[in-house]
């Protein structure tokens, strides 16, 4: 009779536990999300950003059981939606590129840095075709001399150089580039009138093997989808480096350009009220290699954006985990293996 109850307590405790992890486990299944409202996304309209919010947005829904919502437009309209919480979260901001901005938000207690996404850069290329040609061709100084390997079809006297879009802050880098490596005398900057015309002027020349030489930044597809050989400079003076974003630069010297730490940026109010998202978001770092290689990826395989970030969440778990605790990277996990 002793054994018999003490048989029939084992198995109530049994019973207890199993029931008790049954109900961790539906609980670590469906959690709840720490606002009872969407979470809103600044979307802003270039691929990087678009990538790393759908990656972003992914990881929130599945793995932390929020809704999710995106507001698109350009990076100043965004910011400036992210200072009133109209939106909660800039997943990629160039601060350098709207500094003044940038230190007014902070200083004014309107939006908090959380985490520094990646580390973009920028510079000058020409295509590995063109490198394979000419061995010698290795640094932005080799240029000089060189001109008719790049004649400009409207002035054949000269070379162009393929610049960023008309209006952009880049500008002004490459003009003074120029200056400083004495090359105004032999080339010409040729500024198209938009990103994508800068890009559709690229990728034509690049298509038909034409040699030509250009302006460009990472992480993005172009760089990711062709291949390419970026020209060489000296080590960053810091000094020489402040006056190139100068239009106005009395005297530019040669230097390399820093890399850029993109950050990402919450409104105040969202930051207090969802620590655990806060928490996930601070960790996220992406290699820039990483991103641009997704991009060229998407670009070379038509994805669309969604289906990019499906990609990078499937390939590169060693990265993403770690910004995650286990349940949720577990969550996630499940999610794509049923996708």
């Amino acid at each position: 009779m002793v054994r018999r109850m003490h048989i029939k307590r084992i198995l109530a405790a049994t019973s207890l536990a199993a029931g008790a992890m049954f109900s961790l486990n539906a609980h670590a299944e469906t959690p709840t999300c720490e606002l009872d409202r969407p979470i809103k996304f600044g979307g802003m309209n270039w691929e990087s950003n678009l990538l790393i919010v759908d990656i972003e947005r992914y990881i929130v829904e599945h793995g932390y059981g929020c809704k999710t919502d995106v507001e698109p437009g350009d990076t100043l309209p965004m910011f400036a939606a992210l200072q009133r919480g109209d939106v909660d979260i800039n997943a990629e901001v160039w601060s350098t590129q709207m500094q003044k901005a940038w230190d007014e938000a902070i200083a004014e207690g309107k939006i908090k840095q959380i985490g520094e996404v990646f580390s973009g850069t920028d510079g000058w290329y020409i295509p590995r075709y063109t490198a394979e040609k000419y061995p010698d061709l290795r640094k932005v100084a080799d240029l000089k001399g060189r001109h008719e390997l790049f004649l400009d079809d409207e002035e054949p006297t000269k070379g162009r150089l393929y610049g960023c879009a008309v209006g952009w802050t880049c500008g002004n880098l490459s003009a003074n580039l120029i200056k400083a490596f004495k090359l105004q005398d032999e080339y010409l900057v040729y500024s198209p009138g938009s990103s994508a015309s800068q890009r559709a002027a690229i990728t034509s020349a690049y298509k038909r093997k034409k040699d030509i030489v250009f302006y460009y930044w990472t992480p993005t597809s172009l760089a990711g989808s062709l291949d390419l050989v970026k020209l060489e400079l000296p080590p960053v003076d810091e000094k020489a480096l402040e006056c190139f974003k100068d239009a106005q630069c009395a005297d530019p010297q040669p230097t390399g350009i820093a890399p850029y730490t993109v950050k990402t940026a919450v409104n105040v109010k969202f930051a207090d009220s969802a620590p655990q998202l806060i928490a996930f978001l601070a960790k996220i770092n992406f290699p820039e290699k990483t991103v641009t290689e997704v991009l060229g990826h998407m670009e070379n395989e038509g994805m669309e954006v969604e289906e990019a970030a499906l990609y990078f969440l499937k390939t590169h778990p060693d990265l993403w985990t770690k910004w995650v605790p286990a349940d949720v990277a577990e969550r996630v996990r499940n999610k794509l293996a049923a996708s």
